[in-house]
This record gives structure tokens, C-alpha cells and sequence, in this order.
């Protein structure tokens, strides 16, 4: 069995993943991009998660006007309200 998953664990392996990328790991908003994975997961479905992610990397290499936080707030805010939508009603 092995020992669960730290943060130190994703720290390295951001940074391992980023080096070999070609980027530097403290420009990476670790907490934006899980922030945005939850909301989506809760309010669309968990696949869409690692999928809406990487839609943001497009948007940001893409050259959008937009910052990261800005873009990754008005999708998790999407996504949110998709769920509320999607909600089936209680009672």
C-alpha cells in the first residue's frame, strides 16, 4: 500500500511537469486551476473537469485579453449555474 498523496507530492510534480514543458513552476496557479476543476466537476461532471482546464490553457495561450483568474472565475461561474440549472428539484 502506498502512503497517500501530500501537497509537497503535487508541489514536486508541478514542478517536474513544468520544467519539462519548458516552463517555470511558480507561474503556475495551482489554486485557480483546482478551484476551477471543482466547481466544474460539482456543476457539470467530474470529465469535464481535466477538459475545462485545458480549455483555459488554450484561452491563456491564446493570447486572451483576459487574465487566468478572470477567465477561470467566469467558467467556474458557468458551470455553477449549469449545475443549479441541472439541478433535479428536491421534494
Amino acid at each position: 500500500m502506498t502512503d497517500p498523496q501530500t501537497p509537497d507530492d503535487l508541489d514536486r510534480w508541478i514542478a517536474e511537469a513544468a520544467e519539462s514543458l519548458g516552463l517555470d513552476p511558480a507561474d503556475v496557479p495551482i489554486d485557480t486551476v483546482l478551484d476551477l476543476a471543482r466547481r466544474v466537476a460539482h456543476g457539470v461532471a467530474r470529465p469535464a473537469a481535466p477538459v475545462t482546464t485545458f480549455l483555459l490553457g488554450l484561452a491563456v495561450g491564446a493570447g486572451r485579453p483576459d487574465d487566468l483568474a478572470t477567465l477561470a472565475d467566469r467558467i467556474g461561474t458557468l458551470a455553477e449555474e449549469r449545475g443549479v440549472t441541472n439541478a433535479s428539484p428536491t421534494g
